[in-house]
């Protein structure tokens, strides 16, 4: 991991290099997310509930979500951004280093102006967690930061995937972004206000449900059964990423130069 960080910092340095724009940039990854929570508080306003759920619980969902985009954008974006080390010819530079071609493509780039849109998310958690009559314990701690370190690994996951369809496309498939910024909008959302076969979908292909929906109802004391069933469930999620990396591997051993 020590040229990961050394990757990481050069990349800093890099993008503080011109201060405004960073900070501009990262001010409007701030009010982009925004933009989306006025949407949903002014549709709590005019109905009051969905499906039983208050808008601080689902402002709690949002939080979490959010957060986890915002780092998984942030420290994930060399997947997101693969195609074109592929399309120029680039990835085969990385191919004859003596480092891991995964953390080479992760340290390829970093979104550091996504700290706004951390910003943004944690202000609403903080907001949410202050209204709702949450009865705390070691436990529903610790279940909250597996939902979000979960949520992270599950769309860093999902970049991956992308990322090694390019292997055989060339470019970056849009269709993608139907599990990535559709996935984030859906899953700011508890999962059982939707049909009941998109909930399975994204419980047990996609498992936004491991983040954004089971623990959400044993830390808000709605859940039926074993507590710590409730607390392992984001763990669950969190494998997400290992058939991910599998298929990486897949498609790193058959690539072939696109000849750039």
């Amino acid at each position: 991991m020590r040229i990961y960080f050394k990757y990481l910092l050069i990349l800093f340095k890099s993008q503080m290099q011109y201060r405004t724009s960073f900070w501009l940039l990262s001010l409007g990854q701030f009010f982009i997310p925004f933009s989306i929570f006025a949407g949903l508080y002014f549709l709590f306003e005019r109905f009051g509930q969905i499906k039983g759920w208050q808008f601080f619980e689902v402002a709690l969902c949002f939080g979490i979500i959010h957060m986890a985009f915002a780092l998984s954008e942030c420290f994930a974006r060399g997947f997101d951004a693969f195609s074109s080390l592929v399309r120029n010819g680039e990835f085969d530079r990385l191919l004859v280093r003596p480092r891991s071609t995964f953390i080479q493509v992760l340290g390829s780039k970093f979104e550091f102006t996504r700290v706004g849109r951390l910003l943004q998310s944690t202000m609403v958690l903080v907001w949410a967690l202050i209204h709702l009559n949450i009865e705390w314990s070691m436990v529903k701690a610790v279940t909250l930061m597996l939902m979000i370190v979960s949520g992270v690994l599950i769309f860093t996951g999902i970049y991956i995937l992308a990322a090694t369809l390019c292997f055989w496309t060339i470019e970056g498939l849009e269709v993608v972004n139907i599990f990535t910024d559709g996935g984030r909008e859906m899953a700011q959302y508890p999962l059982n206000i939707y049909q009941k076969w998109v909930a399975r979908f994204f419980t047990f292909v996609i498992p936004f449900g491991t983040v954004n929906y089971l623990p959400l109802l044993y830390i808000l004391g709605k859940n039926s059964g074993n507590d710590l069933l409730y607390m392992l469930i984001p763990v669950a999620g969190s494998l997400f990423i290992l058939p991910c990396l599998l298929v990486w591997q897949f498609g790193v051993k058959h690539y072939r130069s696109t000849g750039s």
